[in-house]
């Protein structure tokens, strides 16, 4: 439940936080609000002879699935009184100004009393350009990426799922799939190196992967043309961490590690060792020892840690034992 007052009443590009009658040495924050990509506070402080307004985004330490830092243009005012003998007090105004934890701030020699309005009109709201090129407006750019983006893989996904103009046959363990060479060369650097040289990939304009079946290389296909569905991605999540490992899709191998990672449990943990082992993945590896060791589920796995120990690689299983042993002399 929020304070009384705390409040903004916020339009796409407007913001208004109406204030009491604030006091000499009082503090009050609004409620967040939302404009852009980010929730807002807007907060106001007054001694003697001040009164200090602030916004700023809320922001995470963390930078994953949040928004980066606003780059704002915007004008604040400060409404005081009501018409007709309403009185403005207008900054003059903040042009692509980073908005970081810091915020903006905003102090005023005013000895007004009474009621007053906060409005802050946001001109243009920007982000970062990760490749290191211009910020981009979130009300423009953005949009229009967003809808080219969202068409080209529409249409990638069309020229797969329809066979258009493909010349390229990828034999899987229990069937072919048509392609497109160009395509596969763009996002993998082994396939590039395939078609770029007088292999026999290029002389019959076939590639084999015999380890997938024909369901996993269609996932596989789908990832890079960019339309592989969730529960496809769950299904057959090995198998694409083998084929981006194969094949040098960093991407992809990362978001099946990250995967994998999530539900590690008492039915999988064996297999996903191995995994972790096969392809040098170390945090993958290290989650799976912790689960069998640190929560001793090791003991209550008798029979598959007796089937892992008879078939596993000699040097996973050492470094299995040196994890039990340390567990045990740490009692």
């Amino acid at each position: 439940m929020s304070a009384a007052g705390s409040r903004v009443e916020a339009a796409p590009r407007l913001a208004q936080w109406r204030v009491d009658a604030l006091p000499c040495y009082t503090y009050r924050k609004s409620d967040s609000f939302r404009v852009g990509l980010w929730n807002w506070y807007l907060s106001v402080e007054r001694n003697n002879k001040q009164t200090c307004v602030k916004l700023f985004a809320e922001l995470s330490n963390s930078a994953k699935n949040t928004a980066p830092a606003p780059i704002a243009s915007f004008v604040t005012k400060l409404l005081i009184s009501f018409p007709p003998d309403q009185k403005i007090i207008e900054h003059p105004g903040i042009l692509d100004k980073p908005l970081k934890h810091e915020g903006f701030v905003w102090t005023i020699d005013s000895s007004f009393t009474g009621r007053f309005v906060i409005e802050i009109e946001f001109l243009d709201l920007k982000v970062a350009d990760s490749s290191g090129g211009e910020p981009a407006s979130i009300w423009a750019s953005r949009q229009i990426k967003q809808s080219s983006d969202n068409t080209a893989l529409s249409s990638l996904a069309r020229m797969l799922q329809e066979g258009i103009l493909c010349d390229i046959t990828i034999n899987a363990d229990d069937g072919s799939i048509r392609a497109h060479r160009a395509i596969l060369a763009a996002r993998s650097p082994v396939f590039r190196s395939m078609f770029s040289h007088d292999l026999r990939e290029k002389e019959l304009s076939t590639v084999d992967i015999s380890d997938m079946s024909l369901d996993a290389c269609r996932g596989f296909l789908n990832y890079i043309y960019g339309n592989l569905r969730s529960e496809e991605f769950l299904a057959h999540r090995l198998a694409l961490l083998g084929a981006a490992d194969k094949y040098d899709i960093a991407d992809l191998k990362e978001a099946c590690v990250e995967s994998l990672l999530e539900d590690i449990d008492a039915r999988n943990v064996i297999e996903r060792l191995q995994t972790g082992h096969l392809y040098r993945l170390q945090r993958l590896k290290d989650s799976c020892l912790r689960f069998l060791v640190d929560f001793r589920k090791v003991y209550e796995m008798q029979e598959e840690f007796s089937a892992f120990l008879q078939t596993a690689d000699r040097d996973l299983v050492a470094e299995v034992f040196q994890g039990v042993l340390a567990a045990w002399s740490g009692r």
